[in-house]
């Protein structure tokens, strides 16, 4: 397992996370198996948003031993009083929902609290009029919520709350169907699904990622959108190659398939390889590069991925994209202009013409 930094929070994070949808399914005995897998398979980040109530006992029961060695991102929102998920915005719900959830966890205090499910803007104003974004921040101001997280689909909404709440963690749903506009929570164009995430890396926000599979549907090609399947190391590749993304919540229900995506770990390149999603993009995406690293190898040493990276962060107004990119051993401005990198980027980006276009900016 490979692990990366908050920027914010300092929190070292396990690159695949796990997500809580389907846990319930599974009965206490397997359901625990489950969680005991993830964690010994070096997994230490767990999205509380259960399916049902009754997951939580179980979480419990699993991950009380080693809370100390575990994150959990727990939603203010997110209401169980009736057995299944439910949504609520009123403040005595969600300080009911949040008391029961830390007493069936057996913990005293939450690592991220997230604002839950805003995906239109008329939910955060309610959010903030009813009093649970306040409660939120007294709970962070008293220890027990450790950092402060916000759940959306919504780019929109996303940079509206950034504007106004001093956010750590961004819970986005991040996958090739939705950043192409295929699919039920497919918000926002490209480019400003695109934005969200250099905004995230220029502050320091980490992005931990829902719905990575599109609900499975991208791992079945009857399914899919494009109407060819993908593999679960492919999607886990592509989201962990936006900037700004962390981890990767993929929902479990049993060992056997978290032990499905701990292979991800071992997976070769060519595993994880999504180029033909060069084939699928829409027109809109065409010629925008995504830091896939199919162009390599680069005669030249440059990692032409990063280097395109850093130089659409410092568009976005990233203070530090410039340094990092002078600390590079080779960049844009060693670039011979051989074409190897423009035959072979399956998002038809003319990298040669980009890289002198990023000298010159650069200086």
């Amino acid at each position: 397992m490979k692990y990366r930094i908050n920027k914010r929070t300092g929190d070292r994070i396990s690159e695949i996370g796990f997500g809580s949808a389907y846990l319930f399914e599974a009965g206490m005995a397997e359901g625990v198996r489950a969680l005991e897998t993830a964690v010994e398979g070096g997994i230490n980040y767990f999205d509380l948003a259960a399916g049902d109530a009754a997951a939580f006992p179980i979480w419990g029961k699993a991950l009380a031993p080693v809370r100390k060695q575990v994150l959990f991102q727990i939603h203010f929102g997110a209401d169980y009083s009736k057995g299944g998920y439910g949504w609520s915005l009123k403040l005595e719900d969600v300080k009911r929902s949040v008391d029961w959830q830390l007493g069936e966890l057996h913990t005293d205090y939450i690592d991220y609290g997230f604002i839950h499910c805003q995906d239109e803007l008329a939910d955060w104003a309610q959010y903030q009029k009813n009093g649970v974004y306040a409660y939120l921040r007294s709970l962070q101001a008293q220890g027990v919520v450790k950092h402060l997280g916000l759940s959306s689909h919504t780019p929109v909404v996303i940079s509206r709350i950034m504007d106004e709440a001093p956010i750590d963690m961004l819970m986005f749903s991040v996958n090739p169907a939705y950043d192409y506009g295929q699919g039920e929570y497919a918000n926002g164009s490209v480019d400003e699904r695109s934005a969200i995430y250099r905004r995230c890396e220029k502050e320091g926000v980490g992005i931990s990622v829902m719905k990575p599979f599109s609900g499975g549907q991208l791992l079945d090609a009857k399914q899919s959108p494009f109407g060819r399947a993908l593999t679960r190391a492919q999607c886990i590749q592509y989201c962990l190659d936006k900037p700004g993304v962390l981890t990767v919540l993929p929902g479990a229900a049993n060992a056997r398939e978290v032990e499905e995506l701990l292979t991800y770990c071992s997976a070769s390149e060519a595993e994880r390889d999504y180029a033909e999603l060069g084939s699928f993009a829409p027109p809109q995406a065409s010629g925008k590069c995504v830091y896939c690293g199919h162009c390599r190898p680069c005669p030249m040493g440059i990692d032409i991925g990063l280097v395109n990276k850093y130089y659409d962060l410092a568009l976005a107004g990233d203070g530090m994209a410039a340094a990092h990119y002078r600390k590079l051993e080779q960049n844009a401005s060693d670039c011979i202009g051989c074409g190897h990198c423009d035959s072979r980027c399956p998002f038809s980006v003319p990298q040669s013409e980009r890289m002198r276009e990023i000298a010159d900016y650069f200086g």
